[in-house]
């Protein structure tokens, strides 16, 4: 990116950028997506969606708490039509605050960004405008601007909840900000349950906060919960890995009877036993070795609980090529995928001792 802040700052630069230039640094507040507040220009950037619609909730419920009459007015970038931002930022009859919601400024087409960044040189003082971006280089001379204070605006971010380690953050915001308790093994099988998406997860926590008073635990959780197609494949895996071979099968049959796919189910085995050897000897505690593994605290206690059931270094090598071969299986290497996952929790249940 050519070009310094104090340039950018009058005159927008041009769309290439000479190899090895260094980025411009951001001179503008940037704040977690649980931090938002309002702002003449609040660029909400990042791919998670789920966490983009709540900032741009929480910036509208904070101007209606200041003023209900707000105006909130939603326009798509993409087919913008020339001069549609400038008409609703005009000042109003009645001088009511207005929320200006632009949305797939990623996919902007060229109107918009020209509107865009002059709207930036003059902000009106009861306009709100919220610009989600949710990453590429379309609309990136904006960005740059912004970031360069021109506009006083901040940035929010919205980074993917991905891994379980985040889902675990993210589960426990969730309790902590509506002042609720809730058990390390609540969480874990609030996360294991809904793996797949955050939306579902937060809708999740809702509902268990809404229908239960005090303390949440695992036991609720279960009654809520327990026959979600994700929380079962963490069973038969949790029951394996501890040598319950009996349990784990039985818990097999029911996730598959409960429409669980035998690859993901396998997938939970090499994710159980992956993280066994990552941390096989190692005696720092869970929260040093947490960002250098990749998983919570909680998921590293666990780990170790479960190579003190009964496991030697020897059988995790055999049980992880167990798994090695049962992920062929069931992606088409074989005729009967079952067989294979219950070959698998056979070699497992029995700590990788043939």
């Amino acid at each position: 990116m050519r070009g310094r802040l104090s340039r950018m700052a009058t005159k927008p630069p041009s769309s290439g950028s000479a190899r090895g230039a260094a980025k411009p640094k951001s001179v503008i507040q940037t704040v977690a997506w649980n931090a938002a507040t309002v702002a003449p220009v609040v660029l909400v950037t990042g791919p998670e969606a789920f966490l983009a619609d709540r900032v741009s909730s929480a910036i509208r419920d904070q101007l209606r708490a200041a003023d209900p009459n707000v105006e909130v007015h939603d326009v798509d970038a993409t087919d913008y039509a020339y001069g549609t931002l400038m008409s609703l930022a005009s000042p109003s009859l009645f001088g009511e605050p207005r929320l200006i919601r632009a949305r797939n400024v990623e996919k902007c087409n060229d109107e918009f960004l020209e509107d865009a960044l002059a709207y930036l040189e003059a902000t009106d003082a009861d306009t709100t405008l919220v610009l989600r971006h949710a990453g590429g280089v379309r609309g990136k001379r904006l960005l740059d601007q912004i970031r360069a204070g021109v506009g006083s605006g901040i940035e929010v971010t919205c980074a993917e909840i991905k891994s379980d380690s985040d889902k675990h953050d993210f589960t426990l915001a969730e309790f902590r900000t509506a002042g609720r308790a809730i058990t390390p093994g609540a969480v874990r099988a609030l996360v294991s349950a809904f793996s797949s998406s955050a939306s579902e997860l937060a809708n999740a926590c809702a509902q268990l906060m809404a229908d239960s008073d005090g303390n949440i635990d695992e036991r609720l959780v279960e009654q809520y919960y327990g026959g979600r197609v994700e929380t079962t494949a963490f069973k038969v895996a949790d029951f394996a890995v501890a040598g319950r071979r009996g349990e784990a099968l039985v818990a097999l049959r029911h996730a598959l009877d409960s429409g669980a796919d035998p690859v993901p189910i396998v997938a939970t085995f090499a994710s159980k036993l992956r993280l066994m050897a990552k941390i096989w000897g190692d005696r720092r505690s869970s929260s040093e070795l947490a960002g250098i593994v990749g998983a919570a605290p909680w998921q590293i206690d666990r780990a170790r609980r479960d190579i003190q059931a009964g496991w030697d270094e020897p059988g995790l090598r055999i049980a992880i090529v167990a798994v090695a071969e049962a992920d062929a299986n069931v992606k088409g290497a074989s005729r009967d995928p079952v067989y294979s996952i219950e070959r698998m929790i056979e070699v497992i249940a029995n700590f990788g001792r043939l």
